[in-house]
């Protein structure tokens, strides 16, 4: 064998070649890195400015109490009294009810109105704008046009039940319909939103499964149990966990139909915060509801993406 300084240069140069292709495959993943993280972080200014830091001083205004221009540390005391307040009681009782009515309606329509849609048949693309056309309305503008349709006497929902000799109640007036009344409405507004995801995933779903279907004789409503259904549950778990923040969220409406009246029989959590926040000036009780609503949100989700996430085969 032959030990020559060549020889020894050339095996030095071999073992060192790996090591410098590796050196410039890490350095290329860091700039990269670099590169994602530099397009990302205006996206994280916003997220600290208005999400991050606006969570965190609700957190620390929570253990204060009293007026505005004079808050006072409480500690758990403001706690202890927003969660035994009988209105408070209410309001999530009136939030559990308004998700219960609002989301099983909206997503059963819109899956519903998605595979109705889905077919090829004449007048689809202007069905399917007139089924969305509620969805790009403003709430305020949908609050005052279901005002008009409540509106007792001169209504179009009263004068409609005055054709036919009947006599409706006082839609928003009364404590046994104002919930019924506001589901309602929100159901018409969101339905649309909704089936355009369902449309999405219809699209993406395998033929050939449906011509195998087809072949062995499998009836609509089989194909729609077997088939359809279980392969649209990642759309559904993402339709269901925005529907049930809209749920939350949705309450533009109140301050032109109700103001979470009749008594509080229509007033949701959200609609609560402001009213503690921005009538009452009691930004520490305010601050505690927003924290409730966070904790509920991301107690929701968790629940959603952590347990029912694993039972969805993609």
């Amino acid at each position: 064998m032959n030990n020559t300084p060549e020889t020894y240069k050339k095996a030095a140069m071999l073992n060192h070649a790996p090591v410098t292709k590796n050196r410039k495959k890490l350095r290329s993943g860091s700039n990269q890195n670099m590169f994602a993280y530099f397009l990302l972080l205006p996206s994280f200014i916003f997220l600290s400015l208005f999400t991050f830091y606006p969570t965190l001083k609700s957190v620390y205004l929570s253990f204060y109490s009293g007026p505005m221009t004079r808050l006072e540390f409480s500690g758990l005391d403001q706690y202890k009294d927003v969660l035994s307040d009988e209105i408070f009681r209410k309001v999530i009782l009136n939030n559990i009810l308004f998700i219960i009515g609002t989301v099983p309606a909206s997503l059963f329509l819109a899956m519903y109105l998605a595979i109705w849609l889905n077919k090829k048949m004449a007048g689809s693309a202007l069905l399917r704008t007139s089924f969305f056309y509620p969805t790009i309305i403003p709430l305020i503008a949908v609050a005052n046009i279901w005002l008009f349709i409540y509106t007792p006497q001169y209504g179009l929902l009263a004068k409609f039940l005055q054709g036919i000799g009947a006599h409706g109640p006082n839609w928003l007036g009364s404590q046994s319909t104002v919930m019924i009344a506001m589901i309602l409405m929100i159901i018409w507004k969101d339905t649309g939103f909704y089936m355009i995801f369902y449309l999405a995933g219809l699209q993406n779903l395998p033929k050939d499964v449906y011509e195998s279907a087809m072949i062995e004789g499998a009836k609509p409503f089989q194909m729609f149990r077997y088939i359809t259904f279980p392969l649209l549950m990642p759309t559904t778990l993402f339709v269901m966990i925005v529907a049930i923040t809209n749920a939350f969220k949705n309450v533009d409406h109140l301050y032109i139909m109700t103001k979470g009246g009749p008594d509080n029989a229509s007033n949701l959590l959200l609609y609560h915060i402001y009213e503690a926040a921005f009538t009452n000036w009691d930004l520490g009780k305010a601050a505690v509801l927003t924290v409730v609503l966070i904790a509920v949100l991301l107690s929701i989700t968790a629940f959603n993406y952590l347990f029912l996430d694993k039972k969805i085969h993609y």
